[in-house]
């Protein structure tokens, strides 16, 4: 029978040897779960566009993502030096035999336990060409990073401005709907007393239903912007708040508010607006300077400065290059493979029967290669590296392109705006004009009609400048990867 105590003896050995087995210095612990807390939007608070650029990075699934996705380069690291840790081995098992004969009946009941060990001594640079390699790979992965969170933080900029440019619009189009529901009672005024024709205050209430509709769309366009910038911060189920004007997005107000709680409230617009005394004396044109006080900084690069910036921050090149690194190391380490291994091992044995110890120390040399396969993968291995060659040359051109592209938008904006603001101070002086001819009877109502819309287009034209300005610039300063004043690592938890 087997020998109970002396099989509770080797599982304690087995155990202690398992216990003095060297645990490995890099873990491969899974990544952190993905939080289910994400940075939120309290009721009434007013955001700045650092603001929302912060709470998307913290929200971010792709920003998320990229962290992981370093983390597991990290991963590959510790992989690629464990070939240079030894392997160690420990079995132990215990046996029992009964064979019976004519003759006599035959009992066997013995254990043994073993361990062994196995370093790589030397493999010709094999392993020093894989860890460098995955070291590569990581500092790529870290680029990749840095590159999603340029790409988010022009996305949220972009939102931004996009708010404040439908918010602008739909300012210009309620003031449009307020001039000229003042316009038809005082067209309505005019008839009643026969001053006026029947034609022109029909054409009041034209125009008048024609400056609602631009309004309501105008109204769609600004809770759009506004469902735009909720996702880009990936928060969902937004309440009221507020958002700042920026530097070069000036309101009268310093903050404009963000409210899509009532998204399904309706609106009569349709019926006319009621009579009101006087109106034959009411002939002032009310001013709306939406965007005031209007300043910016040239932008600080010549384009020559600025394609050098590039070239020396955009995060996708650094990330191409660093992965043509990994390319070379790798078929370096393909070409060694031809080379062999050289294995020191050790083992002891013990066997109960004969209370046998054996000890075994070895050094050996070994390799096998398929000549054919080998050389097939270093000539895939070569193709590789040409490739990752191309692409970063063809990235280099298409940054050039990029940010004279951009470059040239923002320049030609630059120049536009103060034109565009003239233009408006024109138009509404053009307004007041004709407003006042039409109030004496000199003026015809279509030419009052062609100075109010001049005047309201030329508002529009004046804030979609303002917007594409903004819009190009940080296009500008994403194709040249400046540093944003975000602080975000690639080590944070969140």
């Amino acid at each position: 029978m087997i020998n109970h105590n002396k099989l509770k003896i080797l599982f304690a050995l087995s155990i202690l040897a398992m216990a003095f087995t060297p645990q490995p210095l890099f873990s491969l612990a899974t990544p952190q779960a993905i939080s289910a807390e994400v940075a939120a939007v309290q009721k009434g608070v007013v955001l700045s566009l650092e603001d929302c650029i912060e709470i998307a990075l913290k929200n971010s699934p792709t920003v998320k993502k990229s962290r992981y996705n370093w983390q597991l380069s990290k991963t590959n690291v510790s992989l690629a030096k464990s070939a240079y840790f030894p392997t160690i081995g420990v079995g132990a098992g215990g046996y029992y035999s009964n064979s019976h004969t004519a003759l006599r009946d035959t009992t066997n009941n013995y254990y043994t336990a073993e361990a062994s060990v196995s370093q790589l001594i030397w493999n010709f640079g094999k392993t020093n060409s894989r860890i460098r390699m995955q070291k590569f790979n990581q500092i790529a992965s870290e680029f990749n990073f840095d590159n999603t969170v340029l790409e988010t933080i022009y996305t949220v900029r972009n939102n931004y401005y996009g708010v404040l440019a439908a918010k602008a619009a739909m300012d210009v189009n309620r003031a449009n709907v307020q001039i000229n529901e003042r316009n038809y009672q005082r067209t309505k005024a005019y008839f009643d007393e026969g001053i006026k024709s029947k034609i022109d205050l029909v054409n009041a209430e034209v125009y008048l239903s024609d400056s609602k509709v631009a309004f309501v769309q105008s109204e769609k366009m600004y809770k759009n912007a506004i469902v735009r910038l909720n996702n880009s911060m990936y928060i969902a189920y937004a309440p009221e708040y507020e958002i700042k004007t920026t530097e070069t997005f000036n309101f009268k107000r310093n903050e404009i508010p963000v409210n899509l709680t009532k998204i399904s409230e309706k609106k009569d617009l349709s019926t006319l607006p009621k009579e009101v005394e006087n109106a034959t004396l009411t002939s002032s044109v009310e001013k709306l300077n939406v965007i005031e006080n209007y300043d910016f900084q040239p932008f600080p690069y010549t384009f020559e400065e600025a394609v050098d910036i590039a070239i020396k921050n955009r995060p996708d090149l650094k990330a191409y290059e660093n992965t043509l690194k990994a390319m070379k190391q790798s078929l370096l380490y393909i070409k060694r493979e031809y080379y062999p291994e050289i294995t020191g091992t050790g083992s002891y044995g013990y066997r109960n029967t004969s209370d046998t110890n054996s000890y075994n120390l070895g050094i050996g040399i070994r390799s096998s290669v398929n000549i054919l396969g080998k050389k097939s993968e270093i000539d895939a291995g070569k193709i590789q590296v040409q490739i990752a060659q191309n692409d970063i040359e063809l990235l280099k051109q298409n940054i050039y392109f990029e940010v004279q592209s951009a470059y040239i938008d923002m320049a030609q904006l630059e120049k536009q705006i103060p034109l565009l603001a003239i233009k408006v101070k024109q138009t509404l002086e053009n307004l007041e004009l004709a407003d006042g001819r039409y109030f004496v009877g000199i003026g015809d109502y279509i030419e009052l009609q062609d100075a109010k819309v001049n005047y309201n287009n030329a508002q529009q034209a004046y804030v979609e400048a303002v917007y594409n300005y903004n819009v190009a610039r940080a296009k500008l300063e994403e194709a040249i990867a400046l540093k944003p004043a975000i602080k975000i690592t690639i080590e944070d938890k969140n």
